[in-house]
């Protein structure tokens, strides 16, 4: 008898080629499964992401599951599942897609340069994610604040000149993009930070982008993430209060980089990129297994 199979996908997600951007996996499930199982296949997987898609009648249950642990929100898996979706045909090529996560409902559509969806325009079309805004608000003056610049200068052997908490991470502003590409935390003084994870921007020296960055959360099991979707939820608002303008280009300095748009619209974050799938499979499913319901 043959065993049952669950389709899977790896996507590259902020990326317009392979092997660049911000891989994933994407398992599309039957029904649901445990966390225990989800959390054995992220681990398996050994991505910075693993997504988990159940249809349902109105969209998608979508949940997200770093190789120690399931977070409560994740661009680049967000991206990569809609893409998957779309390039499967299991959503018409113009219609929008609705997520059902543990932080609400996320939607994402599809942009065509120039209009159109025939298949040309729709390979190059960027997907836009409707996302929470999470700005950071600066540490409060005096003692405490002090000494947590202290713990992150010596962290990132950099020093920072403005620090943040959002709901998920420290945001730290150093002077330059050469800083933020300089930089080599240490992982363990990262990981001791109360916090998912480290944010690190600057201006950006380059052509056509606003600000640069990079993200360090060791804690949850992710040294360097290449891209992350989640982060620009919070830079999107820094970076516009700053610049003052709504509508932004960010890159995201990892050895792998990927570019991210973003477009403040008051409490929410829309964020556009690209994304391509590398690799598709079946992962071999055995109910009773891993904690499998």
């Amino acid at each position: 008898m043959s065993r049952p199979t669950v389709p899977v996908a790896q996507v590259d997600a902020f990326a317009d080629r392979p092997f660049t951007g911000n891989p994933a996996a994407v398992c599309l499930l039957p029904a649901a499964r445990s966390d225990a199982w989800m959390q054995a296949v992220a681990g398996e997987m050994n991505l910075a992401e693993t997504a988990f898609l159940i249809r349902r009648s109105d969209g998608y249950d979508l949940r997200w599951f770093t190789p120690e642990v399931e977070v409560d929100l994740c661009g680049h898996a967000t991206l990569a599942s809609a893409h998957l979706l779309w390039e499967r045909g299991d959503v018409p090529p113009g219609g929008a897609i609705r997520f059902e996560t543990r932080s609400g409902r996320l939607t994402c559509e599809r942009s065509a340069p120039g209009g159109g969806e025939d298949d040309a325009r729709i390979r190059d079309a960027w997907i836009w994610m409707d996302f929470p805004a999470t700005p950071a608000e600066a540490l409060p003056a005096g003692e405490a604040g002090s000494e947590l610049t202290a713990v992150l200068s010596a962290a990132l052997g950099a020093t920072p000149l403005w620090v943040g908490r959002s709901r998920f991470d420290l945001l730290v502003e150093v002077a330059s993009e050469a800083e933020v590409l300089a930089l080599g935390p240490d992982p363990k003084r990262v990981a001791a930070i109360d916090a998912r994870g480290l944010i690190v921007t600057a201006p950006s020296d380059r052509a056509g982008c606003d600000f640069v960055s990079r993200f360090f959360a060791p804690g949850v099991g992710v040294p360097e993430d290449p891209v992350t979707g989640s982060a620009h939820c919070s830079l999107a608002p820094f970076w516009s209060a700053r610049l003052g303008r709504p509508e932004l280009v960010g890159y995201q300095a990892s050895a792998r980089g990927g570019t991210v748009r973003t477009e403040l619209r008051g409490d929410r974050v829309r964020l556009g990129g690209r994304a391509v799938t590398v690799l598709t499979g079946e992962l071999l499913d055995e109910p009773g297994a891993a904690g499998a319901e």
